[in-house]
């Protein structure tokens, strides 16, 4: 079958690896700079940030999870992991950061942002569905159905495509506020850059096992 040729795996493994050791780096980067302290936790940082660009109404929560944080642009609130929310260490006001990121992506109608929210829908349905529709048309020596499949896992990858953008100014965003805003000491920056950095390098991972699956 077509899922078995060689070429497959000789396309797919790498990115697959890829993404494991990114995944490992980032938790690592993050542990070390998690033992690096800073003036304010990542709340008051995110709400230092955000205050800074008028989002007075955006909220800060606390939720379950380790790096599980987010910013819903639906609620208008930043989600943040116990370790960033309050936590003074400059892992944590790196995150935090980079979330108040993209709030303000939000209310500068950054288009990236724009596109990338809308494309969340195909990309979920498309991410299990489109595999799935995929196996189908091959089982079935269906051409039709496969390239169906291949159409919806499509979303998928513009999905990840469009992020990386979203992903990489919400950081180039966070670096710049921590030191304009007295957070965090230019010569202090560099735990905060590894592990922003090393999440860019998360996005990038998921993006090339995108394509090439």
């Amino acid at each position: 079958m077509l899922v078995w040729d060689p070429l497959y795996f000789l396309l797919t493994l790498p990115p697959m690896f890829l993404a494991m050791w990114a995944s490992w780096r980032v938790k690592s980067i993050y542990g070390q700079a998690a033992r690096e302290p800073a003036n304010l936790s990542g709340a008051a940082a995110a709400r230092h940030v955000l205050d800074s660009a008028g989002l007075h109404d955006v909220g800060i929560e606390q939720i379950p999870g380790e790096l599980s944080d987010h910013y819903d642009p639906r609620a208008k609130v930043l989600r943040l992991s116990p370790g960033v929310y309050g936590q003074r260490s400059l892992a944590a006001v790196g995150i935090a950061a980079h979330e108040a990121g993209h709030a303000i992506q939000d209310a500068r109608n950054y288009a990236p942002l724009t596109i990338r929210n809308m494309a969340v829908p195909v990309a979920n349905f498309g991410g299990s569905a489109g595999v799935m529709i995929a196996m189908l048309g091959i089982w079935l020596h269906f051409s039709g159905l496969l390239l169906l499949g291949i159409l919806v896992f499509a979303g998928v990858v513009f999905f990840q495509v469009v992020n990386l953008p979203v992903e990489f100014d919400a950081s180039a965003r966070a670096k710049r506020e921590l030191v304009s805003l007295g957070i965090v000491a230019q010569a202090d920056m560099g735990p905060v850059n590894r592990v922003l950095n090393a999440a860019a390098l998360t996005y990038v991972a998921g993006t090339l096992q995108s394509i090439m699956t």
